[in-house]
């Protein structure tokens, strides 16, 4: 008979991570509407898109040309698979702090057009609100996002051009897979 391996209530608990993938961090991110809006209203710049996007590309690319033949097909496969995740969990992780803050900021400001309540009260003349502030972080945020989702197309477009295949973020085989693999492996050894 064998043991299970234990795992620790830590380990059990902890949530899962959320998978990363760049339909996502679209989702999250402004698009180009929004972030040409957010900085008309907020006197802000909008990142060139294009710019950015290609930049990543480039780099990617020349970085990939610097191997020269070090590392063979796999091992280019898993090196660009691992920098295109980080770009893309980037732009997700930047685009869902980004969510958050405009819900903050939406919520602020209903809170000042409702009864009037002490903590609600505008600032000062001459002074921003915290709902003024709320929105001001949330835009800086916005066009943030946006600018990260620009390398993030970038890089998986570098990817595809390295590698000749869509990037998909990497998923680590679960446990259940590696018993299920250990237990087929087992009864097709019965056999002989």
């Amino acid at each position: 008979m064998t043991k299970r391996p234990q795992t620790s209530a830590a380990k059990r608990n902890k949530p899962a991570r959320p998978q990363i993938s760049l339909e996502s961090a679209r989702l999250l991110c402004p698009d180009d509407a929004i972030a040409t809006n957010v900085a008309a209203a907020f006197a802000l710049s909008v990142p060139d898109f294009s710019g950015i996007r290609e930049a990543h590309d480039t780099l990617l690319r020349k970085t990939w040309t610097a191997f020269d033949e070090a590392l063979n097909e796999t091992a280019t496969k898993m090196h660009y698979q691992r920098i295109v995740g980080t770009y893309v969990a980037s732009a997700q992780g930047a685009g869902r702090f980004y969510s958050e803050k405009l819900t903050e900021a939406r919520t602020l400001t209903a809170k000042l057009a409702n009864e009037p309540r002490d903590e609600d009260r505008d600032a000062p003349a001459g002074f921003e609100s915290k709902a003024q502030r709320a929105r001001q972080f949330a835009a800086d945020l916005a066009i943030q996002a946006y600018a990260l989702l620009a390398a993030a197309e970038g890089a998986v477009q570098a990817y595809l051009e390295i590698t000749g295949e869509d990037w998909k973020p990497y998923v680590a085989p679960s446990e259940t897979e590696n018993v299920e693999r250990k237990s087929a492996a087992a009864e097709l050894g019965a056999f002989g």
